[in-house]
């Protein structure tokens, strides 16, 4: 802002109410007398007040199409000529200002009672005055090459002006008011600080061109002369005109999708920060008002805020709900790359606020995005992402979640913090039977669900990356051969402070079973982290684990938490929580977590697996199978899941005729049975004949079942050939298999066991 020279006394202090003895010249920095609610004296220039109408107006120029299918697609935005926007009749921000002098923070030039709000004014806190009024008319010739056609915007330091260079083609530019002085000294110094900004090369800052100055006639002083950066002109809407879009349900910002544009949003922004914070720069004044979507794409338009790290000269700016709280108690001293992410989760925040109803994200996406704020949000700095790309992959994954839950299509991408795993969150459903199962005697068991025990699941969880910055990353990159006894010596010979080394010793410790060793690792360290490790996810996700090996999956449930508010975008918390939540009975929950990490990425086959152990506990046989069989070839996962699929078609879901399966379910087992990838590939082996053994003994029961389809009396069971299957031909084929079992057995008890049944399912023989 600028002083307001008409406004200041030769006293220079804020002018007095008119009414005699009234001490009325605070006045909440609206510029009238908090008792009488009259005009101070002395500022009684005034603007007129429809800066929303003029808004309103100038949206309407733009028109917007459809969005692209890309994860990151926005709608096109399209704009007027240049021209077009700019504002024929310049009017006070009807909702005041922040005073940003010297850091205040109060807010200047509001409508009071009905009342245009002032032109010019004194601030209430720190009594600065304030001056809303142009600095520029139309002709202006600024910096001998910018000709002023008329104003665009008030931004945080003043009016933002079109202009166009006549050295160039009469190409438009936007200029922007830096500073006003009457001291050549200081505007040459603010200058060669402000030339830095021309520099930038990034696609989604907005250009800086040049830095010039203009004599600033409002002022009275012939001296004092006005800083200008000129920027490139972008045509486009603020995002504070989009957020009204979103309020309004106007076109695509009116969609089902419109969270995914702002999480689009946030992935682009935080592209252009990290950029600037490479650069040991920091932004200081993101908000709405300051990121322009024009075509398909944004830029951070306002650099005037922009410094240095670790400067403490110079007006401190920030708009009043979207500055980090440090910043705000601290200044400059709490300037820092997390305090602009605080900014960017608040922007985010504002745009989503406005997002319709039925726009809300399905499933666990809404609780996802959510997570994704606050921790941008949180108040303890350290709380929140360490960097502008931490923030940036864990949008895309929450946008990738939100994506895939909406359209039932999935989009995966490989995760940066957790590898790939071979491993598999079941216990029994997607193996072969073992011999055991014909040797127990009693009845004929009921399909086991596969729910892994939870000293049994820290083995299959995904497995974290080593930290790139840990000094051990490099060795522990490397494959190794060795066994966890052998690497758990190996690794103590690391001579380096570590905290990867004592993970890995952790986890190798939980596959031999040794809990307390784990512990000790664990502890070790956390030690290591220090005073950081409340914030380390990777503690939290290790607790998790040796909760589970202790079998306390309610402690581990909570560690789980932890990492999935710090990590909302990664899959492997989602799926250790479904777990959990499966656990303990909670089939809504559980249900909301496999979801997102299966609709998101089709080869997780653990998050199938869970979905189809939820299925077949509320008897829904086909709906397992169907889960089961979405499990794409390409995963690592696909041969346990087809060799499911027979089993779940064919297994016991309870005791009694209920809940053996139909005829099509048997036929369909029998004729998958063939093309299963079992003994290494072979056609014929014992694994094989051991499932063929659990089908055959299953369609035996049915047709042995009164009054059931596929019994004698029901419909007829039918072969992989479309032949009738008769009892006779099934017990046949039963007694065949039995006998071949016995071959595998490793005991004369287990021997005898096996040809004692092949003998009770013998077809009887008419003499």
């Amino acid at each position: 802002m600028k002083a307001a020279g008409k406004a200041i006394g030769k006293t220079g202090k804020p002018p007095d109410c008119e009414r005699p003895g009234c001490e009325g010249c605070s006045a909440d920095g609206t510029g009238f007398c908090r008792v009488t609610g009259q005009r101070l004296a002395a500022t009684a220039e005034s603007l007129p007040t429809s800066g929303t109408q003029w808004r309103t107006a100038t949206d309407r120029l733009f028109s917007v199409a459809p969005a692209g299918d890309g994860l990151l697609g926005l709608p096109v935005v399209r704009a007027p000529s240049p021209e077009a926007l700019v504002v024929t009749d310049p009017q006070v921000p009807p909702g005041g200002k922040t005073c940003g002098h010297e850091g205040c923070t109060a807010v200047v030039g509001r409508a009071y009672k009905n009342e245009p709000a002032l032109a010019t004014g004194y601030c209430p806190q720190c009594k600065h005055p304030f001056d809303f009024t142009p600095r520029l008319a139309a002709g202006d010739l600024v910096g001998e090459q910018y000709r002023v056609v008329g104003c665009l915007a008030n931004g945080g330091l003043g009016w933002v002006y079109l202009a166009h260079d006549t050295q160039l083609e009469n190409r438009p530019v936007a200029l922007k008011g830096l500073i006003h002085t009457g001291d050549p000294d200081a505007l040459e110094l603010a200058g060669k600080e402000r030339r830095y900004l021309t520099r930038f090369d990034h696609p989604d800052i907005v250009r800086i061109i040049n830095y010039v100055t203009h004599p600033d006639r409002g002022t009275g002083d012939d001296t004092a002369r006005t800083g200008y950066i000129v920027m490139e002109f972008v045509g486009g809407m603020q995002l504070s005109q989009v957020k009204g879009r979103m309020a309004r349900r106007e076109g695509p910002f009116g969609e089902p999708r419109v969270l995914e544009y702002v999480l689009a949003y946030g992935c682009r922004i935080l592209g252009a920060l990290g950029y600037l914070h490479r650069q040991n720069l920091v932004y200081c004044d993101l908000k709405p008002n300051n990121v322009m979507h024009y075509g398909d794409r944004v830029k951070l338009i306002d650099l005037g805020a922009v410094r240095r790290l670790g400067d403490p000269d110079g007006a401190l700016l920030g708009a009043r709900g979207f500055t980090a709280p440090e910043v705000v108690r601290d200044r400059a001293a709490g300037l820092s790359p997390r305090a602009d992410l605080f900014s960017m989760g608040m922007t985010l925040r504002a745009l989503s606020d406005e997002a319709p109803a039925e726009a809300r994200p399905t499933g666990l996406g809404g609780e996802s995005y959510e997570r994704a704020i606050a921790r941008a949000v949180t108040e303890d700095p350290l709380g929140r992402y360490a960097s502008a790309h931490d923030m940036a992959e864990q949008l895309r994954g929450v946008l990738r979640e939100i994506r895939s839950l909406r359209t039932g299509r999935e989009h995966p991408e490989p995760s940066a913090l957790f590898e790939p795993t071979a491993a598999l969150l079941d216990a029994s459903l997607g193996r072969v039977p073992p011999l055991e199962r014909w040797l127990t005697g009693g009845p004929r068991p009921v399909l086991d669900r596969g729910l892994p025990a939870p000293g049994q699941v820290p083995l299959v969880l995904p497995v974290p990356y080593p930290d790139p910055h840990d000094p051990a990353e490099p060795l522990l990159r490397q494959p190794t051969a060795s066994g966890p006894r052998r690497l758990i010596q190996q690794l103590y010979a690391f001579g380096e402070r570590s905290a990867e080394i004592p993970l890995r010793q952790c986890r190798a410790h939980l596959e031999l079973a040794e809990l307390e060793e784990a512990a000790e690792r664990l502890a070790a360290a956390r030690a290591v982290v220090g005073a950081l490790a409340r914030y380390d996810w990777r503690l939290s996700w290790h607790q998790g684990l040796l909760s589970l090996a202790h079998g306390e999956p309610a402690a581990a449930e909570a560690a789980f938490d932890r990492v999935y508010a710090d990590l909302p975008g990664e899959s492997a918390p989602k799926l250790a929580l479904g777990y959990c939540a499966e656990h303990r009975g909670d089939t809504e929950a559980a249900e909301r977590c496999y979801q997102a990490v299966w609709q998101r990425n089709r080869s997780q086959g653990s998050a199938a697996f869970g979905l189809a152990r939820l299925r077949l506990a509320a008897g829904e046989r086909r709906a397992a199978v169907e889960l089961l069989d979405g499990v794409p070839a390409v995963s690592r996962h696909r041969d346990a899941a087809r060799t499911a699929c027979v089993r779940v078609l064919a297994g016991r879901l309870c005791d009694g005729p209920e809940g053996l399966p139909g005829p099509a379910e048997l036929t369909e087992a029998l004729a998958r049975l063939p093309e299963l990838h079992l003994d290494e590939g072979h056609a014929a082996g014992p694994a094989r004949d051991r499932l063929e053994a659990e089908l055959l003994d299953v369609a035996l029961e049915r047709l042995r079942t009164p009054g059931r389809p596929g019994s004698p009396d029901g419909a007829a069971l039918t072969g992989a050939d479309g032949a009738p299957l008769t009892e006779t031909a099934v017990r046949t084929r039963l007694e065949q298999q039995l006998r071949g079992l016995a071959q595998q057995a490793r005991t004369p008890d287990g021997l005898g066991t096996l040809v004692d049944l092949a003998n009770r399912v013998r077809p009887l023989t008419r003499v």
